[in-house]
């Protein structure tokens, strides 16, 4: 009988969501056309649907998980893998470096600015949220898909490595939601 983990992922490439790489190109688009309209757009939206799939991971798919039997938990999350390895650094990248753009582009990181303070906090979660995707979060989800190519997975680690992905996911979704305030902040103000 065949691992259900197993014959989820014949090959990573097939399974990853390519088209999130529409993001970064959208970002380089409003970049080359230096269309503040686009560069909005592109950062809210990016924003939004990592701010989205966050709060889902750690607040949905975190408890349900929970709730199942390891050999199930661990074919959900055997789908599920490949297809956030690349969605979440190019939703999160795009969201951050359009930020960066914006903020730039609207003066708000100039010395003097009264709002200058709230965009450097602003900023600054933001790095912390990205090293905390690109030096934990994806190395791990790496790790769990190599581990599910295994012969023998090792189901415990799965689980245990996927706990801490769901949990950070939770505290990277309440993150962006305190950003949402920054943000608004920094809109009123501005």
């Amino acid at each position: 009988m065949t691992d259900p983990a197993q014959s989820l992922h014949p090959s990573l490439a097939r399974e990853l969501t390519w088209w999130a790489l529409v993001f970064p190109a959208a970002l380089l688009t409003a970049l080359i056309t230096r269309s503040i309209y686009w560069l909005d757009w592109i950062h809210v939206l990016s924003g939004a649907l990592w701010t989205g799939a966050d709060l889902f991971m750690g607040f949905v798919l975190g408890p349900v998980l929970r709730r199942l039997q390891p050999a199930t938990r661990t074919a959900v999350i055997a789908y599920l893998v490949p297809r956030t390895l690349l969605y979440f650094p190019m939703v999160a990248l795009t969201a951050g470096t359009a930020g960066w753009f914006l903020a730039v582009k609207r003066g708000l990181l100039v010395s003097g600015n009264p709002l200058r303070p709230w965009a450097i906090l602003a900023l600054a979660t933001v790095l912390l949220m990205t090293l905390i995707g690109l030096g934990v979060l994806l190395p791990n989800s790496v790790r769990i898909w190599q581990e599910l190519r295994r012969t023998e997975p090792d189901r415990s680690r799965i689980v245990r490595l996927n706990g801490v992905n769901i949990r950070l996911a939770g505290l990277q979704a309440l993150m962006q939601v305190s950003m949402f305030f920054l943000m608004v902040h920094l809109t009123i103000g501005s």
